[in-house]
């Protein structure tokens, strides 16, 4: 069996990561892993700890593990450990050791960094909507200082998606 190729989307808020995740994972006939967090603070309700960003991390992950069985050749994944680094650091001014560990330890394929060049939507978890741009900034240094493989995806709509499609397309020639 061919390995699973992982992809992460990320990004601030409401720069169409989830949009982005399902139109993916159309094209290519495959699933995406939704993103946790929206799913535990329903449960859970909006006011959250440093504690529940590590029960929303150690979900996403094992969330990961259960569509990678699903997966046919590429996985999908709506958000990723370093939107649970950036949440931490915001918030609370402080990284749990095991996310910092775990970020480096569980690499993905490819990154996917969502640009905020589409217009902000409200949301009942969102938090952000005037600084957008820079947290893109320390989402694409954090990739860069680690080292990561990164595209940052830009446009409108259906170009949003071709633009996504075109570096995908790249980690699996």
């Amino acid at each position: 069996m061919k390995p699973i190729k992982r992809i992460a989307i990320t990004g601030p808020e409401s720069t169409g990561k989830t949009w982005l995740a399902k139109n993916l994972a159309a094209y290519f006939h495959t699933v995406y892993v939704p993103e946790y967090a929206v799913e535990y603070l329903l449960e859970h309700g909006p006011a959250y700890t440093l504690k529940d960003i590590e029960n929303i991390a150690k979900g996403q992950l094992e969330l990961e593990e259960q569509y990678v069985q699903k997966a046919g050749g590429l996985l999908f994944c709506d958000t990723d450990l370093l939107v649970c680094k950036i949440w931490s650091e915001m918030v609370f001014k402080k990284v749990p050791e095991w996310i910092e560990k775990m970020m480096t330890e569980h690499r993905y394929d490819l990154y996917l960094l969502c640009f905020p060049d589409i217009q902000w939507q409200p949301g009942p978890f969102r938090e952000n909507p005037e600084d957008r741009k820079y947290l893109f900034d320390l989402y694409e240094a954090e990739l860069k200082n680690h080292g990561f493989r990164y595209a940052t995806i830009k446009g409108q709509g259906n170009e949003r998606l071709e633009n996504a499609v075109k570096f995908v397309k790249e980690i699996i020639r």
